[in-house]
């Protein structure tokens, strides 16, 4: 099956791309935001890499330009990197994160004051993320690329105090080992958690699609929201929390008759005592 692996040219994605040098199912995937001139450099880059390894090359563009929120990057690299896997027979995504990346992103979560799916991060369904479960650190990375003569391209933006996770990083770094286990023993446990729970709920949905609003009237919000999200994700429909709540709200108080509004200008109806996704 073909693995498509995220290589941007920065140091953790060049010692991925050494790590399946050698499989001769691989796709280098190198998505260019276009958020800053040096950005075609490390298309470049990439492409040489690719060509030196003998590999099929992907690349995407886009023009997001300077200042674009994280998030909205993020999701533009992920809809390219899942177009490609869904090119290429459902083939599965190789992302370059490491234990300090976990680690970041859950202390970000938690400073945002995150539900519990907050401390699972980097836990997207079709997307394996070797150097986390090897346990590799940024500085096992290093020591890899050292020892094997890698060459990398350094991203600018890591260094610029605009974006939250460069501000904690240094932090990040300086907390006790003892802490750091403890973050990623809790993550591994949630991890398990969230898939049984997940389980739960999808056995809870109705095959006909059918879903009965006291279902929603009569359990926990927190309960709720949660099987409006696995019910929505069953149904391909992506909603954020803030929509979900919306969604909620709209089950529990709409009249009979009125419709809901989800993203993409479908319409859900809301009849006396069900609703039809």
């Amino acid at each position: 099956m073909w693995k498509i692996l995220a290589i941007s040219g920065g140091l953790d994605s060049a010692c991925l791309l050494y790590m399946y040098k050698d499989d001769p199912e691989v796709i280098v995937a190198h998505f260019n935001h276009g958020t800053r001139p040096s950005a075609n450099d490390d298309e470049k880059f990439v492409e040489n890499l690719a060509r030196k390894y003998n590999k099929k090359i992907v690349i995407g563009h886009a023009n997001l330009g300077e200042g674009v929120s994280e998030e909205k990057a993020r999701k533009a690299r992920y809809d390219f990197l899942y177009g490609i896997a869904s090119e290429y027979g459902h083939a599965s995504i190789f992302t370059a994160h490491h234990l300090d990346d976990l680690i970041e992103t859950i202390v970000i979560n938690l400073l945002r004051g995150t539900g519990w799916r907050g401390l699972v991060p980097l836990d997207a369904p079709n997307i394996i993320r070797p150097f986390i479960d090897q346990n590799l650190t940024k500085a096992d990375l290093l020591k890899y690329a050292a020892a094997n003569n890698l060459t990398f391209r350094e991203d600018p933006t890591n260094h610029e105090d605009k974006y939250l996770r460069n501000r904690l990083r240094d932090n990040i770094k300086s907390l006790p080992p003892e802490t750091k286990h403890k973050l990623v023993d809790l993550y591994h446990k949630q991890k398990t958690i969230k898939a049984q729970a997940e389980q739960i709920l999808v056995s809870l949905l109705p095959p006909d699609r059918v879903y009965q609003r006291a279902w929603f009237n009569n359990m926990g919000d927190d309960v709720a929201l949660e099987l409006l999200r696995t019910a929505t994700k069953s149904h391909h429909i992506s909603l954020t929390r803030p929509q979900l709540q919306d969604f909620l709200n709209a089950i529990q108080t709409y009249a009979p008759g009125k419709s809901f509004n989800l993203p993409g200008g479908e319409l859900v109806k809301i009849h006396k005592t069900y609703f039809v996704l």
